[in-house]
């Protein structure tokens, strides 16, 4: 029974973040038939921030009146509006309406405003629920939520969306003869280019390569079916978490019983918070109670960090991944956006083995990941022309600084998160909150130096010409 929940948890936390990282991934395929072409990403990164209204509004309401927003109904909610959304953006993806100066995908960001309004607020609302749960279960919420955003890249890779290919693209131009040379045509060769003239004829041609996007194996249709399939799975374990609220105590105790390390069961005895006596000298308190009194400066350090980590993980470091790898070529980059995707679960798993609540040693492990997402900054502000481009090298260093810098960091947010569960159910909401906000000021400081300022560079493999 334990592992059925640790199954349920898992499709739960799947549903944290899938639609919006779906979105994400599909974006290769949609600005090739909507009309703000590359200009789409700024237009959702715009609506994504504005639907932090929903875990604001969640906040203030269980500050000033905790009673008036039931939790399960809440999630309940949530979950129906994501899923029937997904549906709808299945067959509305593509639909344009004229507004202004011309047409514009009114249809795609309305949806995309109500799946961020869903994912921003499950913030709020999904880590309090766990609360209910031991802190073991938090880390298994936190694998799918790893899950949230490796499940739409696989799917996305069997798609085939933003796989490039190079290919020669020849240019012809019309070429008159001159009158003052009687028709003799001087022409300067490139060495860049392929040239071929006719001294009598009026026609030259350039080949050069280009990158060209290889067509998709199935529609963007299938896909957001596929999605709405996801956030469906997530609202069935929701339901199923719901109906067996005995077998989950039962599970909790059979769970307590086969620790392994004395320390992990002392700590288990510790800090459960379900009814009932389990095998421990010390007196349990009620449901709600919980006996792990953080100082108020370690608190304040936690919630820093945690802002500090999902601002990098969530805002900063993802508006730049194009920069810093596609200058390497297209299989480095999906290498990287695919690895970096399965380091989040795969950390998430490990903590559930090799945990460590030593906020030292989360605070070292937070600068080390910091330090591969400063190499990988560093390479995007260096693109089109990075350190060792061209050589395998370069390739595997910066595959392994992105799937370090995800490990890394995603290790630290499970973490704190099993000390804040362990705090008060009050933290983790506070927590949510925090990794909404840390994201936000994230998302705000790159949006003005990618897009307005543009101080990035970006890069096409097949075309590139770096001095050596």
């Amino acid at each position: 029974m334990a592992l059925l929940i640790h199954l349920l948890v898992c499709v739960f936390g799947t549903g944290s973040w899938v639609a919006i990282n779906g979105l994400w991934v599909e974006l290769p395929l949609l600005v090739t038939e909507l009309p703000e072409g590359w200009y789409l990403p700024s237009y959702l990164t715009v609506v994504i921030q504005l639907a932090n209204i929903g875990p604001l509004l969640v906040t203030l309401l269980h500050h000033f009146r905790p009673s008036c927003l039931p939790e399960v109904p809440v999630i309940f909610t949530m979950l129906c509006v994501g899923t029937v959304t997904c549906v709808l953006f299945a067959f509305l993806w593509n639909m344009t309406s004229w507004v202004l100066d011309g047409h514009h995908s009114i249809a795609f960001l309305v949806l995309t405003f109500f799946l961020a309004l869903v994912d921003c607020t499950s913030s709020v609302t999904f880590l309090p629920f766990m609360s209910q749960l031991p802190a073991r279960y938090l880390t298994t919420f936190f694998v799918g939520e790893g899950l949230s955003g490796l499940l739409p890249a696989l799917v996305a890779l069997a798609q085939g969306s933003g796989l490039t290919t190079c290919v020669n693209i020849t240019d012809t131009a019309d070429i008159t003869p001159s009158p003052v040379t009687n028709g003799m045509i001087g022409i300067t060769q490139k060495a860049s280019s392929a040239l071929v003239s006719d001294l009598t004829g009026t026609a030259a041609s350039t080949t050069h390569l280009e990158s060209r996007y290889l067509p998709a194996n199935f529609s963007p249709l299938v896909f957001f079916l596929l999605l709405s399939f996801m956030m469906a799975s997530c609202l069935v374990a929701f339901f199923l978490l719901q109906r067996q609220p005995k077998n989950l105590e039962a599970s909790t105790k059979d769970l307590l019983s086969s620790q392994i390390t004395l320390h992990s069961v002392q700590t288990q005895e510790k800090h459960l918070s379900l009814p009932g006596p389990v095998d421990s000298s010390k007196d349990q308190g009620p449901l709600e109670e919980k006996t792990v009194l953080l100082h108020p400066a370690h608190l304040t350090f936690i919630y820093l960090l945690v802002a500090f980590v999902n601002a990098l993980t969530n805002g900063v470091l993802p508006s730049v991944q194009t920069y810093s790898c596609l200058s390497y070529g297209p299989v480095t980059y999906h290498l990287s956006a695919t690895l970096s995707s399965m380091a989040n679960p795969l950390a998430c798993f490990f903590s559930m083995f090799l945990p460590s609540r030593s906020l030292p040693f989360l605070g070292v492990l937070a600068v080390l990941g910091t330090g591969f997402g400063s190499y990988n900054m560093a390479m995007a502000v260096m693109s089109p022309c990075p350190l060792l481009q061209g050589h395998w090298s370069g390739e595997v260093l910066i595959v392994s600084s992105w799937v370090l810098f995800s490990g890394c960091l995603s290790y630290v947010k499970a973490m704190l998160g099993m000390i804040l569960h362990d705090h008060s159910r009050s933290a983790l909401l506070w927590c949510g909150a925090t990794v909404q906000l840390g994201s936000l000021v994230g998302a705000l400081l790159m949006f003005p130096l990618v897009n307005v300022w543009r101080l990035f560079s970006s890069a096409d493999f097949c075309s590139l010409q770096c001095s050596t």
